[in-house]
Formats: C-alpha cells, sequence, structure tokens
C-alpha cells in the first residue's frame, strides 16, 4: 500500500507508528490543521468544528500502509477502502450500506453502485468489494428477488 508519495514524505509504515506520536507531522484534519491544534479550548472556543475530527484519505492510506507493514491484509484492505470513501458524502455511504443489506438489492443494483463507485466516486477498491458481496449474496440466496415482501 506504501506509494511514492509516503517514501518522498520519508514515511516508513514500520517505524512510524503510531503516527499521532511518532510522526504528529503526518496527521492533519481535512482543514490543514495539526494535531497539536486540535484541543479541548479550540473546541470550546470555536477554532474548529466536528468536520474537523474525521480522519484524511491521506492518513487513512498511511494507516492502511502500516497495517499491511505488520501483516495485517484484511484491516489494510479495509482502511484502504475507508480512504476511497472519506471525502464521499455521508449520506451516500448509507444508502451504500442500505444496498448491501441483505434482501435489500439485486445483483443489478449493486453492479450499478459498483459502476458509481469506480467511475463517479473514486473508490475502485469499494467497487470490487461491492462486486465480491453481490456474489457472495447470490450464492447465499441474500440478492433481493422481488418476491419477499417489503420490510
Amino acid at each position: 500500500m506504501a506509494n511514492s508519495t509516503m517514501s518522498v514524505m520519508g514515511f516508513d509504515p514500520a517505524s512510524d507508528y503510531p503516527l499521532g506520536s511518532r510522526r504528529p507531522d503526518l496527521a492533519r484534519t481535512p482543514s490543514g490543521l495539526a494535531l497539536d491544534e486540535l484541543t479541548l479550548d479550540a473546541a470550546r472556543a470555536g477554532r474548529f468544528g466536528p468536520e474537523e475530527l474525521r480522519a484524511t484519505p491521506e492518513t487513512l492510506r498511511r494507516q492502511s500502509a502500516v497495517a499491511l507493514a505488520a501483516g495485517r491484509t484484511q484491516l489494510a484492505d479495509n482502511l484502504a477502502r475507508a480512504a476511497e470513501l472519506a471525502d464521499v458524502p455521508a449520506e451516500t455511504i448509507l444508502e451504500i450500506y442500505t444496498a448491501l443489506r441483505p434482501h435489500r438489492s439485486t445483483a443489478e443494483q449493486l453492479e450499478a453502485w459498483a459502476a458509481r463507485l469506480e467511475t463517479e466516486l473514486g473508490a475502485p477498491l469499494t467497487a470490487v468489494f461491492v462486486r465480491e458481496a453481490a456474489t457472495a449474496y447470490g450464492a447465499r440466496g441474500l440478492l433481493e428477488t422481488g418476491e419477499r415482501a417489503a420490510v
């Protein structure tokens, strides 16, 4: 998962973890605030809002690299998908989540979500995940078939 951007910045996933204490210079808020600027006093004074407490795609990609370096491939994959989705609106995330619930979507509907993730939302890893879910749901009888009453 480590890419050229990470190596240019001198990021070493094996030795720079945890980022907050070993490399706080690499952990920033969505607007660019440094970790040491996120204090209770600053929050009370209104210098930042709750949107600043979200992880950025860059931080999530670095965390993914750390997990991969530690041999935790499933966690690395989850963090890489989270990085793709970090800037996707919450309403869209909720729609995708709902579509992935058992018996909520047809194979075609899940494929449409996968295509949108790939083309519109810049989330190809998440698109692969949705396609894998559609295949697994099909094998287990968890796809919407139109035969069930609405829940």
